[in-house]
């Protein structure tokens, strides 16, 4: 086993390997005293960093291609209408009404072997729909939604193989028989909110069947988490063991809010409550603040609005405490020009960040400021005077031993992109909670992009601590193993 140790001797300032990538980007805000304030400035970011103009999202802060479709462009146009909620801005209705002009139409589900579409994109597309809905009650977004929503439920090759009742996410399966609750997730979540905009009981129908076999499928068996995949190769149904996204946990948390109202069954708000709980409990570093997720594709904005909902619509006294703590944790990890990094408990980006990173930051100032809006924000320059550590990891097993309160790892995003290749973490000798690890070359923009943080860990106070890599597990959706990190920073 390699090993590595951190110490005064070996640590390297590396000139040009975090500095100067984006000397050229304007300078954030004043730090913000009050949540009310943060808000602002996230919108701000929002809407003069990431969203295009014309109806288009940015998918990064720079270099990055234009769109208004699927979960990152989508997850933008989410946290815009989380700040509407609150605020009813005529200047975001005006944004909804440009971004429902360029939001995809579907056409009627296919209905042979092959499809236009993955089933998730559609999925994703009528919760942004739904929601330009709700802000504009223009009759265009409704038909949108309902369009893209039918898309998917009424496709015949998506509901095969050994449990039909839950969607591949490629017709007939694809080359990697996947399942991923990305579509039946979202497809709960879009059913709801097209119940609540027609009154239709097939809608809440829907949502009430696919929830239970979301259920009986993607739940963990001993904690009250959703793994993201299941495999089905025809024959049986295997799930991914502690891959927890929190863009689904997220749905299943606001879908059993929304079940329990609409149905009036208190069981849906006991199995959200517990989701939010075990998120909270298993999906957080050991200062307490949300970190145990590190795949670049998946987005944050709607656990966020989960909790978000479990605060404001049933006074859950720790969802509102999750959302106070980590938004002003993610303060310290915002950009010069305000984008967040994806680890709200890391250093500020210094390089390229993406919509699908920066969503869940955003989100949070605007969930904290609707619901503490005078709070005082106790910023803190977390990594101020953190050591750059020159190292060069490739090889597995390897260890980082260093003594410290915090650890940030750097490699490149998509290095091999934009796909395959992932490795297991062992933190103090424990794997974490969720077992994606670091999947360094999965880049939803289909880009590399070099200096990124792939992996943040925090501790409440100073200590000796190791950091552990192990060959990733092959599978069909993370491929084959895989690590380069060229360095990391220690607090």
């Amino acid at each position: 086993m390699r090993r590595l140790r951190h110490s005064a001797s070996l640590a390297v300032v590396l000139v040009g390997l975090l500095a100067g990538v984006h000397s050229a980007r304007p300078q954030a805000s004043a730090a913000p005293t009050t949540f009310a304030q943060a808000a602002d400035q996230a919108v701000k970011t929002l809407m003069t960093v990431f969203y295009a103009g014309g109806g288009m999202w940015n998918a990064c802060d720079s270099g990055c291609d234009k769109g208004n479709s699927d979960w990152g462009a989508d997850s933008l146009t989410y946290a815009l209408y989380l700040r509407w909620a609150s605020t009813h801005s005529a200047t975001i209705a005006a944004t909804m009404k440009a971004l429902l002009a360029t939001a995809p139409s579907y056409s009627p589900p296919c209905t042979g072997t092959t499809c236009s579409s993955w089933s998730d994109v559609p999925e994703w597309d009528s919760l942004a729909a739904s929601r330009e809905y709700e802000v504009t009650r223009d009759p265009q977004a409704l038909a949108k939604a309902k369009a893209a929503f039918r898309f998917v439920e009424d496709a015949k090759p998506f509901a095969l193989g050994a449990c039909p009742q839950i969607r591949y996410q490629q017709a007939s399966g694809g080359a990697n028989h996947l399942k991923t609750l990305e579509t039946d997730g979202n497809a709960i979540k879009a059913a709801l909110l097209l119940y609540r905009s027609t009154g239709s009981r097939a809608y809440l129908e829907s949502a009430v069947r696919h929830y239970a076999s979301v259920r009986t499928l993607f739940r963990d068996p001993r904690v009250a988490l959703y793994s993201v995949y299941v495999f089905d190769d025809g024959h049986r149904c295997t799930q991914l063991p502690h891959r927890f996204f929190a863009s689904v946990n997220g749905d299943m948390i606001w879908s059993g809010l929304e079940l329990a109202r609409d149905t009036r069954d208190a069981r849906y708000l006991r199995q959200a409550v517990a989701t939010a709980k075990a998120v909270v409990q298993y999906l957080s570093d050991p200062n307490g603040i949300f970190a145990d997720l590190q795949a670049e594709n998946d987005i944050v904005e709607p656990l966020v609005e989960a909790f978000y909902e479990l605060a404001s619509r049933t006074h859950a006294s720790f969802a509102r405490r999750w959302i106070l703590r980590n938004a002003a944790a993610a303060l310290s990890a915002r950009a010069p020009n305000g984008a967040f990094g994806r680890f709200f408990d890391g250093p500020p980006p210094r390089t390229t960040v993406t919509a699908w990173q920066t969503n869940g930051g955003l989100a949070l100032e605007i969930a904290a400021a609707a619901l503490a809006p005078r709070a005082h924000v106790p910023v803190r320059q977390s990594w101020s005077g953190a050591h750059l550590v020159a190292d060069d990891v490739r090889s597995m097993p390897a260890l980082i031993t260093f003594t410290g309160e915090a650890i940030a790892l750097l490699g490149t995003l998509g290095e091999t992109c934009c796909e395959s290749g992932h490795a297991r973490v062992f933190v103090d000798g424990r794997e974490t909670f969720d077992r994606t690890g670091i999947w360094q070359n999965k880049s939803s923009a289909s880009k590399s992009f070099p200096n990124t943080v792939l992996f943040v860990w925090r501790w409440p106070k100073r200590g000796a601590h190791t950091i552990r890599f192990e060959a990733g597990e092959p599978n069909a959706k993370e491929g084959d193993s895989f690590l380069h990190l060229q360095g990391y920073l220690v607090r």
